[in-house]
């Protein structure tokens, strides 16, 4: 059994068992794409009634894209836009943008977050809802390429008969986009003698309080 922390609160917790916590965390971070592919390969058989199944829609939307000229991360974004399908259809596509947001530009991860929205343009009136409701955001940075990538390579990826480019294909693409620093950079542990200068203060101030309450 690997080492573990033996604090029952973080109130308990020391330097020694955050260091241990953090050497764990970076390892299975590091580990994020593999986890991410085996849960995209659990879209492979639900079509849900759509004339392919979100798998290939998936793959079928990242084939167009890259077909289009877009950038690596655009092609990784089409990917994954649909993964949260499994876990939380009726609301998927808060699930990829929170997969993609530590790695991708905040633009990209306002179109994936809003890409279900904007692709209602194509079907809403059939549920007696508004179309046009993506035009409420037409002043948004992201609103053109939220347009392009529902109109040009997400509402069109349903044909069976397309000749979509396989997962092996893009695996390089979403290793690379994956293996970048979250958020730009993970915080560091703070040396143990460093951080007790730097508590130095507040545990001087709490002994005060303490002094005074008596």
């Amino acid at each position: 059994m690997s080492e573990q922390a033996r604090f029952r609160s973080f109130e308990e917790s020391t330097h020694a068992e955050w260091a241990l916590i953090d050497a764990r965390f970076r390892e299975y971070q590091s580990d994020v794409c593999r986890r991410v592919l085996e849960h995209l390969g659990r879209l492979k058989g639900d079509h849900h009634g759509y004339p392919v199944d979100r798998y290939e829609h998936c793959l079928q939307t990242a084939t167009r894209a890259l077909r289009a000229g877009a950038d690596e991360e655009m092609v990784v974004c089409a990917l994954l836009h649909d993964i949260g399908d499994d876990l939380a259809p009726a609301n998927h596509a808060e699930i990829a943008a929170g997969i993609l947001e530590p790695f991708i530009d905040p633009l990209n991860t306002w179109m994936i977050r809003h890409h279900e929205l904007f692709q209602g343009y194509h079907y809403r009136e059939f549920f007696g809802q508004d179309r046009h409701a993506r035009e409420a955001h037409a002043g948004h940075p992201a609103y053109a390429r939220t347009v392009r990538f529902c109109d040009e390579w997400d509402q069109t990826s349903f044909d069976p008969e397309y000749d979509t480019l396989p997962l092996e294909h893009f695996i390089p693409m979403l290793e690379r986009v994956m293996a970048r620093a979250p958020f730009g950079g993970l915080p560091d542990l703070v040396p143990e003698p460093e951080l007790e200068a730097e508590m130095e203060p507040e545990l001087e101030k709490g002994l005060a309080r303490q002094a005074s309450a008596r």
